[in-house]
């Protein structure tokens, strides 16, 4: 599981060792692993080392040293480097040390920006080095000028091969993720201690490129986790098994109320996802023509036009496909979130909810579903307002309804009403095609009827019980990511698709390497 913390939370950690005298210490092992990481790269790119060009965008502080000690560290393996001073100063002793590693050095004003980034843009590696994780907003003055020229530049001609962030990719708030323009997109983030909770959250993360994170030896003091991600061991930890003497009812029943006239395949796709999934029984309550659609696509599942209260289950997947005019499906809904069992709530069904749940009940809505729901509920969102502070919204959303809420996006992040919060980013930007949230709501749907009532599994995997609607709606959009990206192989993909490969992603999770 990847922990990722505030930049608050890392000063914290690292102050009684800056107290012990061990600053210094903490800058070496921050920067010879940032130089490392950079040597590893370029060689798995296959590029030599010696005689390759390094620029370093270095700010006056902390951040600006670790960029110009990692120069000079990869100065000493042959690469030419050049630093560009942001403020008109550096930290002293990185400076120094960079100087007689042989770096050349420029001054950034506002009349050479231009004609620096043209010249860093030509350059193997750039590291940006100018704001760390204690900044507050983004670039100004000549530093904004140089990094949107630089920008510019890389969308033009592609350079410079390798854009690697120090810790942070400078503008992005490593508490939020939100981004301040101008931001230069990394290729690569070396982040120290930890991963930072703005590099797993939109729109940081689409800044961020792939993460690696260096121990620098604060790790002990480190608190809990502010944003979890979930790996593939603990999706084999948690991912329900059936065991010898199963069957049908004791793998879990999944009720599913979704579809209307004018959106059919939303129901047959929400079951699709459930049964992939491993849930033991479906059973459909909704309209007789969609019924119908759903027994030819799905003859597993069992269709009723009963009531919720005389159905029998053991969690509930409402609102796929669903609008404002299917009054019997809304009040269906309705009714099987007061029935107190766990619950999936999808697109159509969230204007019909009541205004606080429960943390049982998985509310999954895109951008512009949270900014309606915040809306409803008198906080001022706009979609727009939502996008670029995605980890605010999510967790405005769970502390004023007390329901666990997942944001579908890029990165898709859940927050529990008690403040805990995942980000998974397993996906293909070509699960961005209509059906595909369904799936999802199936597969997490799935999930809540069979590994919901087992707060044993949760606990021993680290996971505190009242938080497992969380990580539950985390794993659906785990496997809903890897899933897509496997039904991909690169290229376009259909919803249905997803469903089908779910069991053998599924079975590749669960299957040790050596069998």
């Amino acid at each position: 599981m990847i922990s990722a913390y505030t930049g608050t939370q890392i000063r914290a950690a690292e102050e009684p060792l800056l107290a012990a005298g061990m600053g210094a210490v903490l800058m070496q092992r921050a920067s010879y692993g940032l130089a490392n990481a950079i040597v590893h790269e370029l060689q798995a790119r296959g590029r030599r080392l010696y005689g390759a060009s390094v620029a370093v965008l270095a700010g006056k502080g902390n951040n600006g040293g670790d960029g110009l000690f990692a120069a000079s560290f990869l100065a000493a393996r042959g690469m030419r480097t050049t630093a560009v001073l942001t403020a008109g100063a550096a930290h002293t002793e990185a400076l120094a040390a960079f100087q007689r590693a042989g770096g050349r050095v420029h001054f950034l004003s506002d009349a050479n920006a231009s004609r620096l980034a043209a010249e860093m843009a030509r350059a193997d590696v750039v590291i940006d080095a100018v704001l760390g994780t204690g900044a507050q907003g983004g670039l100004r003055g000549a530093a904004a000028a140089l990094v949107a020229s630089l920008a510019d530049v890389r969308q033009t001609s592609g350079g410079p091969e390798l854009m690697v962030a120090c810790d942070i990719p400078s503008g992005v708030d490593a508490d939020t993720g939100e981004a301040h323009a101008p931001v230069l997109s990394a290729d690569l983030t070396v982040t120290f201690g930890a991963a930072k909770v703005g590099l797993l959250a939109d729109p940081g993360a689409d800044y961020a490129g792939r993460v690696h994170v260096v121990p620098i030896g604060i790790e002990a003091e480190l608190p809990w986790p502010a944003l979890r991600r979930l790996q593939p061991p603990d999706l084999l930890r948690l991912l329900p098994q059936p065991g010898r003497r199963a069957h049908k009812y004791s793998r879990g029943v999944l009720g599913v109320v979704a579809g209307s006239a004018d959106y059919p395949g939303a129901a047959v796709l929400a079951c699709r996802g459930a049964l992939a999934a491993g849930v033991g029984m479906v059973r459909y309550l909704g309209p007789p023509e969609v019924a119908h659609l759903v027994r030819q696509s799905c003859p597993e599942v069992v269709c009723s036009a009963g009531e919720v209260a005389d159905t029998h289950v053991q969690a509930w997947l409402v609102g796929s496909g669903m609008g404002p005019s299917d009054s019997h499906q809304l009040q269906r809904a309705h009714d099987a979130v007061e029935s107190g069992l766990p619950v999936i709530a999808d697109a159509g069904a969230l204007p019909a909810l009541p205004d606080v749940l429960g943390p049982q009940v998985v509310l999954t809505p895109h951008a512009g579903e949270l900014a309606a729901l915040l809306k409803r509920l008198g906080a001022d969102y706009e979609r727009s307002a939502v996008e670029v502070n995605t980890l605010g919204a999510v967790r405005h959303a769970a502390a004023l309804t007390e329901a666990t809420v997942l944001l579908k996006g890029a990165t898709t992040l859940v927050a529990s009403p008690f403040q805990d919060f995942y980000s998974q980013a397993d996906g293909t930007p070509w699960l961005a095609t209509a059906g595909s949230g369904d799936v999802l709501a199936g597969i997490i749907g799935a999930l809540l009827a069979q590994v919901g009532p087992d707060v044993g599994r949760f606990r021993d995997a680290g996971i505190d019980p009242d938080e497992r609607w969380a990580a539950i709606a985390a794993m659906g959009a785990s496997l809903h990511g890897l899933a897509g990206t496997a039904a991909a192989g690169g290229g376009p993909l259909s919803a249905g698709r997803i469903a089908e490969y779910l069991p053998e992603v599924w079975s590749r999770l669960v299957t040790p390497p050596d069998v």
